[in-house]
């Protein structure tokens, strides 16, 4: 049965009219039913009106931007030649003092040098002994020695050096002569950074694969050997380096660095190096800024290859050549180190080499822009004197 609809106000009426109490009385009640029941309907629809606003406004709200990770502290050097002394750092400190000053007084957490494993200057050929004089001055300057050392003999008048092949070190042919290194590094006792045969993905280094009678698949081998001879005698104070060289992406592509990778369990640091050539008289390169030379090898290796070591620039640097030495430098601490987070170190080639101006101190803006980058607290001093840890650790 359809429900009865409800009388009309006019037909109420009429029923109060008829003289009919009882039925007057009805209908007085439902009124007041009725009346009831749209006051009560009234703050249900403003809350319900209310609830609606207050949910339209919270979505017409933007969501707050996560704030960036807060910078990691990175240590920061030099790789500084002999232009100030006659002598490179650090077997002449009065170098590093010298470049210290030029870029506003700050201690350097890390001080490179470098050595190939022989000295041919004179006959007979001979191996060099470990550098304990030299890694004595860097740690007692308060830095931490980064050592650079290359399978090759001094002097080298180009990468052709059939008696320094890859194989040979496979073959075990310096097996003694590494062991003896090893030794010594044990013996000195204290943690330092080495950066074994870098740049291996081109062609200018006896250890390239690409260079001097190599072959593919030989430098991982040659590496691990090396490695081996190492943990073999104790020598378990040298922190291993991976160091290849931030190329352009056709080049990358050409040469992939994973092949070239030693392996987790052989390396402690991954590490970059690179330049800005510029039109320089001896190797002219179009200008290239900090990203546009780091981010293609920088993704390789923080990615796809070592996502969980740190990294170090090994060697960087800009010339002046085609363009503001001191504003690439500004902008490059402008990018580090939110856009390159893994970057835990750092090191600036400040050498004439081959005639090419890289220091920092023939440019007086350069340098001012060099200082005021480091100026900041997440680039660490000389005060490392006393580590003890090894593999030695990003900074706190």
């Amino acid at each position: 049965m359809p429900p009865q609809p409800f009388p009309t106000l006019d037909a109420l009426t009429t029923c109060v009219n008829s003289g009919s109490s009882r039925r007057a009385g009805i209908v007085a009640a439902l009124i007041a039913a009725l009346l009831g029941c749209m006051v009560l309907a009234a703050p249900v629809a403003a809350a319900g009106k209310a609830d609606e606003a207050s949910k339209s406004g919270k979505a017409g709200k933007k969501k707050k931007k996560k704030k960036p990770p807060k910078p990691k502290p990175i240590y920061w050097g030099a790789w500084i030649g002999e232009q100030f002394t006659g002598t490179d750092a650090p077997w002449d400190m009065n170098a590093v003092h010298q470049f210290q000053a030029a870029v506003g007084g700050k201690g350097l957490s890390l001080l490179e040098f470098s050595s190939p494993f022989e000295d041919c200057t004179k006959p007979p050929c001979r191996f060099y002994k470990f550098p304990t004089i030299a890694m004595n001055n860097v740690r007692a300057y308060g830095a931490i020695p980064v050592f650079s050392w290359g399978s090759e003999s001094n002097p080298r008048v180009s990468e052709v050096q059939p008696e320094f092949q890859l194989a040979d070190i496979i073959a075990g042919t310096y097996d003694a002569q590494i062991a003896q290194f090893a030794t010594e590094a044990r013996d000195w006792g204290h943690p330092f950074f080495l950066r074994f045969n870098w740049e291996m993905n081109g062609n200018w280094f006896p250890w390239s694969e690409k260079a001097n009678g190599n072959l593919p698949g030989q430098y991982v081998p040659a590496w691990r050997r090396v490695h081996d001879i190492f943990e073999s005698v104790g020598a378990l104070n040298a922190t291993w380096v991976w160091c290849p060289y931030a190329d352009t992406p056709k080049r990358l592509k050409q040469t992939r660095l994973k092949p070239l990778y030693p392996g987790h369990g052989y390396v402690d640091w991954t590490c970059l190096d690179g330049y800005n050539w510029g039109q320089n008289p001896v190797n002219p390169r179009p200008w290239r800024s900090f990203a546009e030379i780091f981010d293609p090898a920088y993704k390789a290796v923080t990615k796809k290859i070592a996502p969980r070591k740190p990294l170090m620039l090994g060697e960087f640097a800009t010339s002046p050549y085609g363009g503001h030495k001191a504003v690439w430098i500004r902008k490059m601490f402008e990018k580090l180190p939110r856009k390159y987070p893994r970057v835990r170190a750092l090191i600036y080639f400040d050498t004439v080499d081959r005639g090419v101006d890289w220091p920092l101190e023939t440019s007086p803006s350069a340098a001012r822009a060099f200082a005021k980058g480091i100026r900041k607290g997440i680039y660490v001093t000389n005060r490392f004197g006393e580590i003890a840890t090894s593999p030695i650790p990003p900074p706190r």
